[in-house]
């Protein structure tokens, strides 16, 4: 069922110079220039994730002029960890935001749960003829016991949250389809090893060290066969290709028409390979937004898109591809019309 965005909005933490705090996170100062981010947002270490999420979806409902109340369905995606275990955030949001009476649904799959937030979305509006109005939010507050800002993945890691109010039917910013493919071989890439069933937290315990650096991950991943990890990146990106013209194909447009890729925020290089394998330049795509903001982790997709809009940089009727790739592993697109 086809459904737009009537309004968005978003929330960052404290802007910060990555050149002036590099050092807090890493002694490899030639790899983070080398990405060419220049800023990221961290927030106060009193603010959680739901803290985000809430005030996000809050001014994304004021803009729509809609009431919590006349909320069917808010799905809450996020690509760390809340702020409790045995909690369900997206209720709690839902709860804060005085959605009372609409269904809540959490989407906890990494950098691609934006996107999922989205697909879900577009499958209760399918279902349920009475499911009218929904609110994705995508929220992303780094643990920084788990999680290092810059050596845990290959982008600077930021805290923010970004809030779409969908309604279905509604024409602007009209959803046109979206596909998702996923790979299970590879779930095991970024799992932290304590803290779960599996081996769970100790009182003794000095607690585990953050998630390691993606390349340390992919040599014990793959027992240091080099030929199996380019093979690897190889997938990464074809798998991204393919998705990103499956969705362009259940949208009924040809991919040669996509106006602009957003894509989560990678670092420069990654992103100019994004561009390449998709046959775009590169100012198609939110590279400047992502080397001035940050990796948002899921909050990537829905915020670039609010600027972009904001900036005057899409234009009624251009298409916009939002596209991910997340540790699971998955890769995902979905395509809007402004």
């Amino acid at each position: 069922m086809p459904f737009g965005i009537v309004a968005q909005g978003h929330v960052l933490g404290d802007r910060v110079d990555v050149a002036d705090a590099a050092a807090q996170y890493t002694a490899d100062l030639k790899k983070i220039a080398g990405w060419g981010f220049r800023g990221f947002h961290r927030a106060p270490d009193k603010t959680g994730l739901t803290d985000l999420a809430e005030e996000a979806g809050r001014l994304a409902l004021e803009r729509a002029g809609v009431e919590p109340d006349g909320l069917d369905l808010v799905v809450l995606a996020m690509s760390d960890i809340a702020e409790y275990l045995y909690w369900d955030p997206a209720a709690a949001t839902a709860a804060r935001l005085g959605a009372h009476r609409a269904q809540a649904v959490l989407v906890n799959q990494a950098c691609g749960a934006g996107l999922l937030a989205l697909d879900a979305a577009a499958g209760k509006f399918a279902l349920y003829e009475d499911c009218h109005t929904a609110l994705v939010v995508a929220a992303n507050r780094v643990c920084d016991a788990y999680w290092n800002r810059m050596e845990s993945t290959t982008a600077v890691c930021s805290d923010g949250a970004a809030a779409a109010v969908l309604a279905r039917g509604h024409a602007a910013r009209r959803w046109l389809g979206a596909a998702v493919v996923s790979d299970g071989r590879y779930a095991d890439f970024f799992r932290l090893e304590q803290g779960g069933a599996a081996r769970p937290f100790r009182g003794t315990d000095a607690g585990p060290r953050p998630v390691a650096s993606p390349f340390s991950r992919l040599e014990d991943f793959f027992g240091g066969d080099h030929r199996a990890m380019l093979a690897f990146a190889d997938t990464v990106a074809r798998r991204g290709r393919e998705v990103f013209e499956l969705a362009c194909a259940r949208a009924g447009v040809r991919a040669g028409e996509v106006r602009q890729v957003i894509h989560l925020n990678d670092n420069i290089g990654a992103m100019a390979d994004l561009a390449d394998e998709l046959g775009l330049p590169l100012e198609r795509t939110n590279a400047a937004l992502a080397m001035e903001h940050g990796h948002l982790g899921c909050a990537d997709q829905l915020f670039c898109l609010e600027r972009l809009l904001a900036d005057g940089a899409l234009a009624p009727g251009d298409l916009v591809a939002l596209t991910s790739t997340g540790s699971g592993m998955h890769w995902a697109c979905a395509i809007f019309r402004v």
